[in-house]
């Protein structure tokens, strides 16, 4: 055999012996995010992925996951029927084993979905009380409107002497979710729900609404609404004679009812997150956030930020144990694990998978919001 055909022959095992011995790249791990994209709502799916793209980029540059991640994202509309397409496909299609989600309604329509398929879903947007109740797959990174509303309702009540509530809610699970906590809470405190409205959420009309209300002459007109419409319930009320303070759950954190003249002076509650904690996890994310997008992110933001972080943590622990990651797995880590490290400090999780933090009683102020209280968790 002549030199020429020896040397082939010679790196041909080579080459052959270099391919069994090498180890196998591991893939890119997805992951799902089943977000407003489109209609009325969007502002929340830009607000919520303003935070994962800084996730993406920390999770990546740290090499958390052996592989990288990616996340996928689909349009839910905030509307039921479209989450349960958006996760059918993200299950199905694309085979993830985590899905963040947002707003009650299409939180509760998907949850049977994550719970057959194994698939863990995290909430950390919506506030609806029953998103507590969906099954061991569906984990909450957000306190809920009943846990927020324990710290609110007193403090306007017993230090603020606010007795008489009209309540204007939308005609979903998390308006008739914080119509049952209104009606359960207020007697005890010694306060009374003078008048109910429900709306529904495509509604942005509400001249005549305001008549009405004006008629129950209330202390406060608590707002069970998101989006555009709770914007514009605000401005026509307010336009329409309604003097009455405002006041309502986290929804009032967003951008579009803090910069809102009419709104000032409304008292909401959220989770407390210590945007100045001295710790490294706070620090970088805090700081990025400001050079990125020039402002303090809002509590949302944060939420999600953390369901991405808290994905990777998982991740890099199974990765390290040789085990896969599965939603199964996922949920089994996060059972064992006491607490995690997150934005704002150590946070932990109750039974049901709902995270347990302070609240903290907010006033808008055109500026990001005065904190006024901080309660326990």
């Amino acid at each position: 055999m002549s030199s020429y055909f020896k040397g082939i022959g010679v790196s041909l095992i080579l080459g052959l012996a270099a391919a069994t011995t090498a180890p196998a790249q591991a893939e890119e791990i997805s992951i799902g995010a089943v977000f407003p994209l489109s209609g009325p709502n969007a502002i929340y799916g830009e607000i919520f992925q303003s935070s994962l793209r800084l996730a993406e980029d920390h999770i990546r540059d740290d090499q958390m996951l052996e592989g990288g991640m990616r996340i996928l994202y689909e349009d839910s509309q905030a509307l039921p029927q479209q989450a349960v397409l958006a996760i059918n496909k993200l299950v199905s299609v694309n085979n993830v084993p985590y899905v963040m989600s947002a707003f009650t309604g299409p939180s509760k329509a998907i949850a049977p979905i994550a719970n057959r398929s194994q698939t863990v879903v995290v909430n950390g947007g919506g506030v609806g009380p029953d998103l507590a109740k969906l099954g061991e797959y569906f984990w909450n990174v957000i306190p809920l409107a009943n846990t927020e509303m324990r710290s609110l309702l007193p403090y306007m009540v017993e230090e603020q002497d606010y007795k008489k509530f009209t309540l204007v809610y939308v005609d979903d699970p998390l308006g008739e979710g914080v119509l049952e906590v209104l009606q359960e809470q207020l007697p005890e405190l010694g306060a009374s729900l003078v008048n109910k409205y429900s709306i529904p959420a495509t509604a942005q009309q509400f001249g005549g609404l305001a008549a009405k209300i004006r008629n129950d002459d209330p202390d406060v007109v608590f707002l069970a609404s998101y989006g555009d419409q709770q914007v514009q319930i605000i401005k026509q009320l307010r336009q329409n004679g309604v003097t009455a303070r405002f006041a309502s759950y986290s929804a009032f954190s967003t951008p579009s009812v803090q910069a809102l003249p009419e709104a000032e002076g409304a008292l909401y509650a959220t989770q407390a997150i210590d945007f100045e904690a001295e710790d490294a996890f706070t620090r970088r994310f805090v700081d990025d956030f400001k050079a990125a997008y020039g402002k303090v992110p809002t509590v949302y933001a944060t939420n999600y930020y953390n369901a991405a972080m808290l994905f990777a943590m998982l991740g890099k622990e199974l990765q390290s144990k040789g085990k896969p990651i599965t939603g199964e797995n996922l949920l089994e880590l996060r059972r064992e694990t006491e607490s995690f490290n997150l934005v704002g400090g150590s946070v932990s999780f109750d039974e049901k998978g709902t995270l347990i933090a302070p609240i903290q009683i907010m006033e808008v102020n055109g500026s990001g919001g005065k904190v006024l209280k901080i309660g326990k968790p």
